[in-house]
């Protein structure tokens, strides 16, 4: 979901009022490779998305980060789910929010394309915080949850910096900055944005850490100019057509970064290009 520049702007300033630090620095987790991997909802393509198969799946191909969807359940378990029901992920109907964690975890996770993969369930962020420690960093897609209850979960698994949080909401944008403000927020770029003279204002005044949203919104002087104050720019690449022409354009425009739904394929395609490390 994008965030919207007047909505932004009203949250912002609000914030100001508050004395939230929007310029201090939080440190994007360091990775062993020059060009970040980024594998959408796991490596899906071998496991169910959102599993702790798909999970370990992004892990063993060699991925820099695991993109995980993070909801809460009715009685405020904070779990892995996209959507903001179970109807298309699970044997089961019904919002997460509606739903406690003991009928959660009764579901099954499914895959239409794939009913021969084993059975999966729904996992607790801390599940996944467990899997993924010291071997892979999280990209946080943060749906619906506490800001404060993510973070103490962050804290307690001892991975408060190795994540990275993409913000839907404005108001997410203004939790995250008062209650963790050394965590690294990303955006999308709001419609607004669409030259580098334009970005350049945009990053003076919000104070963002990294750049999401399409690699089509971007151009070279738009990615030149995130450059030149230290923005990463990672954006989505993954759509029915992804592959290795799509790689190439996007490296060309001079990203550092992409979320992807084929991580073992573009692994091996940056290796055979000595682009990896």
């Amino acid at each position: 979901m994008r965030i919207y520049f007047y909505l932004l702007l009203v949250f912002i300033l609000f914030a100001s009022q508050t004395n939230i630090a929007y310029g201090q620095k939080a440190p994007i987790p360091k990775s062993k490779n020059a060009f970040v991997v980024i594998s959408h909802r796991g490596n899906h393509l071998a496991a169910q998305e959102n599993t702790l198969a798909a999970f370990q799946n992004a892990i063993k191909v060699g991925a820099d980060y695991v993109e995980i969807d993070l909801r809460t359940s009715k009685d405020s378990q904070l779990v892995i789910m996209h959507d903001a029901t179970v109807n298309r992920m699970t044997n089961g109907i019904g919002k997460v929010s509606d739903l406690t964690w003991a009928e959660l975890k009764q579901l099954n996770v499914i895959e239409k394309n794939h009913p021969e993969w084993p059975e999966q369930s729904i996992p607790l962020f801390s599940e996944v915080l467990k899997l993924c420690k010291g071997k892979i960093n999280i990209y946080l897609d943060f749906k619906n949850a506490d800001v404060n209850a993510s973070y103490q979960a962050l804290k307690k698994a001892g991975m408060q910096h190795s994540v990275i949080v993409y913000i839907n909401e404005p108001h997410q944008l203004v939790e995250w900055k008062k209650i963790a403000p050394q965590i690294p927020l990303m955006v999308s770029l709001p419609d607004s944005v669409q030259s580098a003279a334009q970005l350049n204002s945009f990053l003076e005044q919000y104070k963002i850490h990294l750049l999401d949203g399409s690699y089509k919104e971007y151009t070279v002087e738009m990615v030149n100019a995130a450059k030149a104050k230290n923005i990463p720019v990672w954006p989505d690449i993954q759509s029915a057509t992804e592959g290795p022409e799509q790689w190439e354009k996007a490296i060309n425009l001079g990203f550092t970064g992409l979320q992807t739904d084929h991580p073992e394929a573009m692994v091996n395609y940056l290796k055979n290009k000595k682009r990896r490390s």
